[in-house]
């Protein structure tokens, strides 16, 4: 599998020992009672091979890889034309018509909701 393929999901095994890769961040509970089941946010269930410890480790895997590959990102490790992430500042709406002056035009303000 791909690199970016791997990145965004974790590979379970069914009963059967046919293998899939599922989004851990669509996972709404892991139940283990005997099998492991993953309850899934639309109520799918998939019962897997793995214990609950393996999933919740592969998860934990998942989130790091991302948390990963986003430092990568940030310090342009990524270089497909994307440009770096980096912090806006939040405009008080009374200067906003002045700060939007003297902004350069990539930079999106951030006002405050009205309520």
């Amino acid at each position: 599998m791909s690199d970016l393929w791997m990145g965004t999901m974790i590979v379970v095994t069914r009963l059967n020992d046919s293998q899939f890769a599922i989004n851990p961040d669509l996972i709404e509970r892991i139940h283990a009672n005997p099998d492991t089941t993953l309850v899934m946010v639309d109520g799918a269930k998939y019962i897997v091979t793995e214990s609950m410890a393996d999933v919740i480790e592969r998860i934990a895997h998942y989130r790091a890889r991302v948390i990963a590959l986003t430092h990568e990102l940030s310090a342009g490790g990524f270089t497909h034309g994307a440009r770096p992430l980096g912090l806006v500042a939040q405009v008080d709406p009374a200067d906003a018509d002045d700060a939007a002056a003297t902004e350069p035009d990539n930079t999106v303000q951030l006002r405050p909701r009205k309520m």
